[in-house]
């Protein structure tokens, strides 16, 4: 009687407290309104994450400049205010994941987030423009320092962007993707071809940013750069008004991680029982057929991790309770798989923030190694830093390759209507990331021998690296955001879709600690190190060599994970 056989005797009354109360946590949300597929939602989700793309780059990318030339901090300060200030950036979409998730929805979330973007962005543009909130100009070799007052106006703007641009990533990605039904093959594959072109509308953004909001800031005017970029984001919030009435809304669900304590404290509580050998002994409800909403899937049983099942199982002191499922001592089939999801999932995460620390040296080594090398060709110059934007040229012609050439030799020999699985594709991104860092050290090592005959190497052999490293941008970054999206519970896939971000932050705060580590060993003894202010006197393969075989652990590491990885399967009714 403790092994699963009362469940017949409590069907009827279960399936009515479903139907009643108990629907509160499963039928509540989240639901999908069932509305025909309209192209313009997800083209005005792709339009929008472009402009904002522009909006926030036109804040980021020039940020310690402004910090310098404008607010006449130091160079260390300057630093410190810019890493808190990103690392808020990514860490702020879990937060607004779990807001939407558990009670404003993505829509929601997206709009209060927008609010207060704005009114960031229309702050820091005023604080350019009033001479008042900024210190006035140097004047010979005298800067005066930015005010207490001018100082925190500015932060406070800063600050007001991160939460806004935060919950907008949280959200918009998720929501876009929500636009396709997981049950229509053919949007199935549209939905594919959607997180390419989201990818692909960050980056252009980047690189419109890059390109022509920086030089403004710092050969025209920043009032007038920090202007464009604020009514970019004026633009993006019309446009995503204007589209509310085509949109399919999903129903947040209460807070995701209610279930996951729940299964926990249930499984606890039944730690002694034995798991019944038939799954259809444990519990779970039915979704409500004639509402006018998609309702959650219900996710098949799982052998993995059967302990957690016992929360599942139904006793005969479940009896005594009215409601089992609010006394937290009983659990659905699809509450405990949706944990065995996030289980199954966080390996495979971790694996991802050492993959983005190895991309981090795009942004730092990087651009150290090119200022070391020869930067003209021709008769232009060109800065080191140009070739991250030009990286973004590369992602394109990638994108390209992979949707028009890889995917479709890829159906035909692996006989999968979608090409090369998630999986397959963040591996291919993870093994060629090592390949970049292994092309950055052999670049290196030329450099430092060219330098010591009193020769200097073109920068223009940084551009395989870079070549490679966008390929590794195209299938990993694409498919990472297909598959914490896919593979989500249905309750919790803003936040799942935010782990992206969160490994993104957690991964540049590890490269700045392997780097203080290399640092500090590397120069012990008075010796100069492997990156010191002259990198001639130093030896910056050795740092890339270390990169490489970091990745090609994380790489293996990877494999082990993924070998037996089981995907989340669906029941349709």
């Amino acid at each position: 009687m403790e092994r699963g056989e009362q469940r017949p005797l409590l069907d009827e009354l279960w399936q009515r407290q479903y139907q009643d109360g108990a629907s509160r946590e499963a039928n509540d949300g989240p639901r999908l309104q069932r509305k025909p597929f309209d192209w313009r939602a997800p083209a005005i989700v792709l339009g929008f994450e472009y402009l904002e793309s522009v909006a926030y780059s036109g804040i980021a990318l020039n940020l310690v400049i402004y910090l310098g030339t404008v607010l006449h901090g130091d160079n260390a300060s300057n630093a410190a205010t810019v890493d808190a200030w990103t690392g808020t950036t990514f860490l702020a979409p879990l937060v607004g994941a779990v807001i939407a998730d558990s009670y404003w929805g993505k829509h929601k979330t997206i709009v209060i987030s927008l609010i207060i973007y704005l009114l960031g962005m229309l702050i820091i543009t005023s604080s350019a423009i009033i001479p008042s909130l900024r210190p006035a100009a140097c004047q010979g070799g005298s800067c005066p320092p930015a005010s207490m007052a001018q100082y925190l106006v500015f932060m406070s703007a800063l600050y007001l962007v991160a939460i806004g641009t935060g919950g907008v990533k949280s959200a918009l990605l998720p929501f876009g993707a929500d636009q396709y039904e997981d049950d229509n093959p053919e949007e199935i594959v549209k939905k594919q071809s959607f997180f390419s072109w989201f990818f692909v509308a960050v980056n252009l953004g980047v690189l419109t940013s890059g390109s022509l909001i920086v030089w403004i800031q710092q050969n025209v005017d920043w009032a007038l750069g920090f202007g464009i970029a604020a009514s970019c984001l004026v633009l993006a919030s019309v446009f995503f008004f204007v589209g509310t009435p085509i949109y399919r809304y999903q129903m947040p669900t209460g807070s995701p991680l209610k279930n996951v304590i729940k299964v926990l404290i249930a499984s606890f509580r039944k730690m002694s029982l034995e798991v019944p050998t038939d799954s259809t002994l444990l519990y779970e409800v039915h979704n409500d057929k004639d509402s006018g909403y998609l309702e959650p899937h219900k996710l098949a049983h799982t052998d993995e991790f059967r302990c957690l099942d016992k929360a599942s199982v139904v006793t005969d002191s479940d009896q005594n309770y009215s409601d089992p499922q609010s006394s937290w001592r009983l659990c659905t089939v699809t509450q405990v798989e949706e944990f065995k999801i996030l289980v199954r999932m966080l390996p495979i995460w971790a694996t991802g923030i050492l993959y983005s620390a190895a991309c981090t040296q795009m942004t730092t080594t990087f651009i150290q190694q090119g200022n070391a090398m020869n930067t003209k060709i021709g008769s232009f110059s060109i800065p080191a830093a140009s070739l991250t934007s030009i990286e973004v040229i590369f992602m394109m012609a990638w994108v390209f390759i992979h949707d028009k050439i890889v995917n479709p030799i890829a159906r035909r020999h692996l006989n999968n209507p979608l090409g090369l699985s998630q999986l397959q594709r963040m591996g291919v991104g993870r093994f060629l990331v090592i390949l970049t860092m292994a092309a950055a050290a052999l670049v290196e090592l030329w450099r430092l021998e060219s330098a010591k005959s009193g020769q200097s190497i073109s920068i223009a052999w940084q551009v395989p690296q870079y070549v490679i490293l966008a390929g590794s941008d195209v299938f990993c970054g694409i498919a990472q955001l297909e598959f914490f999206y896919g593979e989500a519970p249905d309750t919790m896939r803003s936040m799942c879709s935010a782990f992206s971000f969160l490994a993104i932050s957690l991964g540049n705060y590890l490269n700045s600690f392997i780097i203080t580590i290399v640092t500090l060993i590397t120069r012990s003894g008075g010796r100069p190190g492997w990156i010191p202010a002259d990198l001639n006197e130093g030896h910056l393969d050795y740092y890339f060599w270390l990169w490489t075989v970091i990745s090609l652990l994380n790489f293996v590491l990877y494999l082990v994970f993924t070998r037996n990885y089981k995907l989340k399967k669906a029941i349709i009714p």
